[in-house]
């Protein structure tokens, strides 16, 4: 796939989710409805949909605008980056982390798409230490200078902010990472006119001096008879 087209799908694509997300809050400040029960409550049974429901609830619209941006441009880099697994990352990273968050949080309903955004960077920025290609390289440069502080929000700061889905969504994009790093194929490296006359002129040399070695040879081979 065309590299700028694999950029348009995933912005399209992140775009399409966020939409989803602002009429799902809209809808709910309209109707005076409180989703909040759709959020992950650890040790509870019906705690449990939550899991699968709590990445689309927000608490309040600034709580929805903070995770919008992020959500926007991890997502869409994702895409761009790693066709053949952003699905895969996606998927586990959602349910993997409010498992966690079930099992190990504090009392309480935790929701939002932090922990999803936590584990897309984390993601990004792990594979990349492998791949180590320009590709991966350049994605991380611009995940890692827009959201570096992530690094640091995996660990409590705020009540009311559950960092518990931060830790798990980013634990989660680390193993991710590691099962997943040499899935997608490493961009073709582009070779520019002047290494191929590098390679020429490194021939020529080796030519020159099997040569020379070879008249070196001979030339002693000479002598000897002479001796």
């Amino acid at each position: 796939m065309n590299e700028n087209i694999r950029l348009r799908k995933g912005i399209l694509g992140a775009l399409t989710f966020i939409v989803c997300l602002w009429c799902l809050k809209s809808a709910e400040i309209l109707f005076s409805v409180d989703l909040s029960f759709l959020g992950v409550t650890p040790h509870t049974f019906y705690g449990l949909i939550g899991i699968f429901t709590a990445p689309i609830i927000h608490g309040s619209l600034e709580h929805l605008f903070n995770n919008t941006l992020a959500m926007l441009i991890l997502g869409s880099v994702l895409y761009y980056g790693y066709p053949k697994t952003w699905l895969k990352v996606v998927s586990v990273v959602w349910v993997a982390s409010g498992i966690g968050v079930w099992i190990f949080a504090r009392q309480a309903s935790h929701i939002g798409a932090s922990g999803l955004t936590h584990g897309l960077f984390f993601y990004l920025f792990v594979v990349s230490l492998f791949r180590r290609d320009k590709s991966s390289v350049g994605i991380m440069m611009i995940a890692f200078l827009m959201y570096g502080g992530m690094t640091m929000s995996i660990f409590p700061r705020e009540e009311e902010i559950s960092f518990e889905y931060h830790f798990f969504g980013a634990l989660v994009g680390i193993i991710s990472a590691l099962i997943w790093r040499d899935v997608d194929p490493k961009p073709v490296e582009k070779k520019y006119e002047w290494e191929g006359e590098e390679e020429d002129i490194d021939q020529e040399w080796e030519i020159d001096g099997n040569l020379y070695e070879r008249s070196k040879e001979s030339k002693n081979t000479f002598n000897n008879k002479l001796h």
